[in-house]
């Protein structure tokens, strides 16, 4: 896990991501967003959630980001990109990262954040586990979460349940 504190350009990627996640709720999706960054630092790629639009719990947008960095880039390319996100990876989304070869990812709210947060809303507990992405894809370098974007995110998650519009 990484502690440095992240540069202003590594936070404009965190909150493109949360502002996908923005969109994804606006779109009456669980509010996610993820941002594919290159070595350079440019974005090769965006995903937002799209589990309720579609009907595929699959539709998560790490797990959209691996599998296109997978078909499209060179193993070297991805083990130098970074994925900044809305919130830690789920156990899958983790998995295919793992998988894909990608390197660091960057969070703004962790799994035990928003078990917290859904616990507090009376949210049932998802069927697959919250488990760290160091307990899916150990070693991999990981920063998160990113407190500046709490408040905003726990707002959004908020939202989506007061209006009827999380888990099936």
């Amino acid at each position: 896990m990484t502690t440095a504190p992240l540069s202003a350009a590594e936070l404009l990627h965190v909150e493109r991501a949360v502002d996908l996640a923005g969109e994804a709720l606006a779109a009456g999706d669980e509010p996610f967003g993820s941002v594919l960054v290159d070595s350079g630092g440019q974005v090769l790629r965006e995903a937002r959630n799209l589990v309720r639009s579609t009907g595929d719990h699959t539709r998560h947008p790490e797990f959209e980001l691996a599998r296109w960095a997978a078909g499209e880039l060179a193993p070297g390319e991805r083990a130098r990109c970074v994925v900044f996100t809305s919130g830690e990876h789920c156990p899958m989304c983790a998995a295919a990262h793992g998988w894909a070869g990608l390197g660091r990812i960057v969070y703004a709210h962790s799994s035990a954040e928003l078990t917290r947060w859904l616990g507090e809303l009376g949210v049932p507990p998802s069927p697959v586990r919250p488990l760290a992405i160091g307990e899916v894809v150990p070693g991999l370098d990981v920063h998160g979460p990113v407190a500046a974007f709490t408040d905003r995110l726990r707002s959004m998650h908020r939202e989506l349940h007061a209006r009827g519009g999380g888990r099936p």
